[in-house]
């Protein structure tokens, strides 16, 4: 166990090194990468260590993606695109979690709530990275108004589609790796591995659009009086303190996100009990 952490640590280590060096983490970021990417290497073992690396991998492969092009729309988000502290605690804490319950008590179900969080926080990501792209105006997920790009609940169906294929990578890699041990192992094919697609994609999407929903309602969203733009941070890039418009002030991004890979872990299991009994 303890040579199984020391892995961990060392793989998580060098990851987020890498992710430092290519800017896509804050020194506070780099912390939480390791914490989390120990937890679950050590504690869940190298196919969740590896789900999690192909999650950081190409969420921040796409937060670089024409990111001139995202440079106008970037004052409405509370971060930029390195992830501090807050954001891999927010998007790993409860992987992380499962991680250390799943040493305890190895059930099937807890690797699919893993699946679904890791799914939903990388389809979360995909939606915003490549939706904010959209030739194609976003609309609120509430009510259909038009809104402008890179609004908290607005959705386009570019957005949706980068979702499915977010969620769909966490769950086909999840297949491979799984029908790979299965092989090695046990001689034979995994039964539930197969289905690990249709269960990421499914719960990926449950928390991605839950994730818009509390944009569009709940999210605490302000006002910069000096730029006259709408932001999700209370305090606007500019430096200037921004107004409290709608939502809670304590419901902020990191929470946001937070509550969306629980729902979208819940949705997976839920759906895995039904096709699994």
């Amino acid at each position: 166990m303890t040579g199984q952490l020391l892995l961990g640590l060392i793989l998580s280590a060098l990851i987020a090194g890498l992710g430092y060096w290519r800017q896509a983490l804050s020194p506070s970021g780099v912390a939480g990468a390791i914490l989390v990417g120990t937890l679950i290497f050590g504690f869940g073992g190298w196919i969740w260590g590896l789900l999690l690396i192909t999650f950081f991998l190409s969420s921040s492969w796409l937060s670089h993606y024409r990111q001139a092009d995202k440079e106008a729309m970037a004052d409405k988000f509370a971060k930029g695109g390195r992830r501090d502290l807050g954001q891999t605690l927010a998007n790993g804490g409860v992987g992380a979690v499962l991680a250390l319950v799943f040493f305890q008590t190895p059930d099937p179900l807890l690797f699919a709530a893993f699946l679904g969080v890791l799914a939903t926080v990388n389809a979360d990501t995909w939606a915003t990275e490549l939706g904010i792209l959209s030739r194609v105006g976003p609309r609120l997920i509430t009510t259909g108004e038009p809104v402008t790009p890179g609004s908290s609940g607005g959705i386009t169906r570019l957005g949706i589609w980068a979702s499915v294929a977010g969620a769909l990578l966490i769950g086909s890699v999840a297949t491979a790796l799984t029908q790979a041990q299965s092989l090695l192992s046990k001689h034979t094919w995994s039964l539930e591995a197969a289905s690990y697609p249709l269960l990421a994609v499914a719960g990926g999407i449950a928390g991605a659009l839950f994730d818009s929903l509390l944009g569009a309602t709940v999210q605490g969203i302000y006002f910069c009086g000096r730029c006259a733009k709408e932001t999700e941070s209370p305090v606007h890039r500019c430096g200037q303190t921004a107004r409290l418009v709608r939502g809670w002030q304590w419901l902020n991004n990191d929470v946001v996100n937070l509550t969306s890979s629980l729902v979208g872990g819940l949705a997976t299991v839920l759906l895995a009990w039904l096709l699994w009994r």
